[in-house]
């Protein structure tokens, strides 16, 4: 049976209050045809859905969506930006207004138990009737919601609160005409309190979510509107979603650059920092490649655009990003158990502390009742609900400002526990760029012999076969072409020129092919090896001729980025194809002891499970095509941005900038967000466990003390915005190694 390709939509959603609604949602849209997972964050009332195309059906999801009660504001990608907004903006008005009637018609109710006032009719009777419309005006949407949890047989916090307030507006209403109860049981101020302070807790609530997606919104904003390009030699302005692959585009000193593109001409400096992190423009010039969203400062740039629309680099940022958001760490399932039980829980012990009190204490019904109320609106699964989402969402967006993308969220908990980082050499703990250092040939001319070496290298894609033949070209050397070609992986290749046969690759491979190395050979490949070059060993027609060492240069942030690394208790260690002696100059000069060397490309996720099987958490950090099942392997993949587009499809971690000391700042993010949600759950567990008894009577007893329902209220609204508040606090994260060039 083919395979079917999960593809992902990320969905706008309006409605939700609390973790009980995130589940109705994921469980509602799971169930759907074609829909493989889903995943729905509060923090961003977003939902992100795995999907196939065959059976997949937008309109089944909006249905779905609507049927269980709540909004459906859109996909990512349509037209319904803008409609969303507004819609936002209007139900904050809405909600400002609520809360501005609620305080007034509650402040009024409240003066007759400070004032006294002779009115013509009765307290109660005016009461109820300056109450009655602000009640409804304020708890409608409550109760609304309420229903349609029930309906979708789910308890939610809209249920209880519209229970504590719909006990105190009908306990009131029984009082004023003294039906069961008495005059006693005026509540009225207390149940517009409570449906006031439920508001303002949306309201403000609702102001901190927008905040918590800010990053995503600035890099939105980044993408331009229109294009200037050149069609018939006409120079034109098109709108962004007109301009296609093979277009030549103009950009003008100030200008966003609208697509990814290869410059054809001109010179000018990019400031590449909304991308990468990198404060420093980037000088570009015919050849370079340039990144849509970035800025051009001070020179006019012509080039071929090469990737538009969803394809640019800035789009893939934006999607992988809004998936990232959207997705749960592990320690999210706690918070997910702990809701599960919360609600029937909080509902158990209101109902406990009723009967307690009345039946067996034999305190007042008001006092029962008051404290049944009081239970119900201060117990608040919303805090828990929020704790992760938001803090993952800030995190993540943040990581992004700083050039680190991290794909999901169950990576940043991994990164936390990270033991060893591995990383590969060439291109990664090295600059990439390896030169021609020393050239070998005694049985024939260095020219003939770098012309027949060029000559084989010229068809390897391998980085030191670049360097042979960037060495021929500088010494004007005209290169051999050869008739026969195969590459041996990791090893080298075997080629024909002519009549010659030749075999280049390591002296391991020339061994293989039965190639005798002499003393003088043999002493040649030891020195090099011993100064950290890699040696290719050339041998024609069945005799070695000649070897060529080749030096690459350390990354300039390696030795920091080792340094600290181990500052934070992690062991580093060094994998790569070169021998052993090759291997270890590299390593001191970085600093690392732990050495992995001889490994194959295919061997390298082999040696990264093998370590795992030893009991370390792996963060491996690669470059190239060959690290792509190494990161992957890994319990966290770390890919650089100079790398391959399928390392970083592989990788868990992107570093948009080719600087490794982002490998430690995206470690540090890692543990700062992972803390921040242990804070979190600590505040909203703590506010529970604490509150919850107070408000059922604990302290009456011992102190007298009687917790009002109001105050309960605030403090329900208060722990969602406190939990909220403490995540935002990532947005000022910077980490350590960039404040002042040390792990803190």
């Amino acid at each position: 049976m083919k395979n079917e390709q999960v593809k992902y939509a990320t969905l706008k959603i309006g409605g939700m209050t609390c973790a009980m609604c995130v589940k109705t949602v994921e469980n509602v849209l799971s169930r759907l045809d074609g829909v493989s997972e889903a995943s729905v964050n509060l923090a961003t009332e977003k939902a992100t859905i795995g999907y196939r195309d065959d059976r997949f059906d937008l309109t089944q999801v909006k249905k779905a969506i609507e049927s269980s009660g709540y909004l459906y504001l859109g996909a990512e990608g349509d037209e319904t930006e803008k409609t969303v907004e507004e819609s936002l903006v209007k139900d904050l008005r809405l909600k400002k207004v609520r809360i501005w009637t609620g305080l007034i018609a509650g402040t009024l109710l409240m003066i007759p138990m400070f004032v006294h006032i002779h009115f013509p009719i009765s307290i109660h009777y005016l009461q109820l009737v300056i109450s009655t419309p602000v009640f409804f005006f304020l708890s409608l949407p409550i109760f609304r919601a309420a229903f349609v949890s029930l309906k979708n047989r789910s308890l939610n916090m809209d249920v209880m609160y519209a229970m504590g307030i719909g006990v105190a507006f009908v306990a009131s209403v029984f009082g004023t005409f003294e039906i069961i109860l008495t005059h006693e049981f005026m509540f009225y101020e207390t149940a517009i309190f409570l449906a006031t302070f439920l508001t303002i807790g949306r309201y403000l609530e609702s102001k901190a979510k927008g905040k918590t997606s800010a990053s995503i919104k600035r890099l939105m904003g980044l993408q331009p509107k229109t294009a200037t390009v050149i069609r018939n030699d006409v120079e034109m302005e098109i709108a962004i979603e007109s301009v296609q692959i093979g277009d030549v585009v103009v950009v003008k000193p100030g200008e966003k650059i609208p697509v990814d593109g290869e410059v054809l001409s001109g010179e000018s400096y990019v400031d590449e920092s909304m991308i990468s992190g990198e404060p420093t423009p980037i000088f570009k010039q015919e050849g370079d490649s340039v990144i849509g969203g970035t800025i051009n400062q001070n020179g006019v740039l012509k080039f071929t655009a090469t990737k538009i629309g969803k394809d640019t680099v800035l789009a893939q940022i934006i999607r992988m990003v809004e998936q990232a958001q959207g997705s749960k760490p592990p320690v999210q399932q706690l918070a997910d158990k702990a809701v599960a039980w919360f609600i029937p829980t909080i509902l158990t012990i209101a109902t406990i502390a009723f009967l307690v009190w009345y039946f067996i204490i034999g305190e007042t019904l008001l006092f029962s009742l008051t404290t049944l109320i009081s239970i119900l609106v201060i117990a608040c699964p919303c805090a828990l609900g929020l704790a992760t989402p938001t803090a993952v969402t800030v995190g993540i967006g943040r990581g992004a400002e700083l050039g680190i993308l991290i794909k999901n969220g169950s990576t940043l908990e991994i990164a936390d526990h990270v033991t060893t980082v591995v990383f590969d050499k060439t291109g990664t703990l090295t600059i990439g760029e390896p030169e021609v250092a020393d050239v070998f040939s005694p049985k024939m001319s260095a020219t003939e012999f770098i012309a027949i070496a060029a000559g084989v290298e010229k068809n390897s894609e391998h980085p030191l076969a670049s360097a042979v033949v960037k060495y021929a070209d500088s010494l004007g050397i005209t290169i051999q072409q050869t008739d026969a070609f195969e590459s041996v992986g990791g090893k080298g290749v075997l080629a024909r020129i002519g009549d010659r046969k030749i075999v280049l690759g390591n002296a391991k491979f020339l061994e293989e092919n039965q190639i005798v190395l002499s003393d003088d050979f043999i002493s040649q490949i030891d020195r090099f090896n011993g100064e950290g070059k890699t040696v290719i060993v050339v041998a024609i027609d069945g005799e070695a001729k000649g070897i060529i060492a080749i030096a690459d240069q350390i990354q300039p942030s390696a030795i920091r980025t080792v340094e600290n690394l181990q500052k934070s208790g992690r062991s580093v260690a060094l994998i790569t194809g070169d021998n052993a002696r090759a291997a270890k100059a590299i390593a001191q000069k970085a600093g690392i002891e732990r050495i992995l060397a001889e490994v194959l490309p295919q061997g390298k996720a082999a040696e990264v499970k093998r370590l795992q099987k030893n009991g370390e958490v792996i963060a491996f950090v690669g470059d190239g095509i060959n690290d792509a099942p190494a990161l992957a392997q890994s319990d966290v993949g770390i890919a650089i941005g100079s790398g391959t587009d399928i390392a970083m499809e592989s990788a868990d971690i992107v570093l948009m900038k080719n600087d490794l000391t982002n490998i430690v700042a995206a470690l540090q993010l890692s543990r700062k967000v992972m803390s921040k949600i242990r804070q979190n759950l600590f505040w909203a567990f703590a506010y529970n466990v604490a509150l919850v008894p107070v408000a059922a009577g604990i302290l009456t007893p011992l102190f007298g003390i009687t917790f009002r329902p109001e105050l309960g209220g605030a403090a329900m609204a208060l722990s969602s915005v406190t939990v909220i508040s403490l995540s935002l606090m990532l947005k000022n994260f910077v980490p350590e190694i960039r404040k002042t060039g040390k792990d803190g």
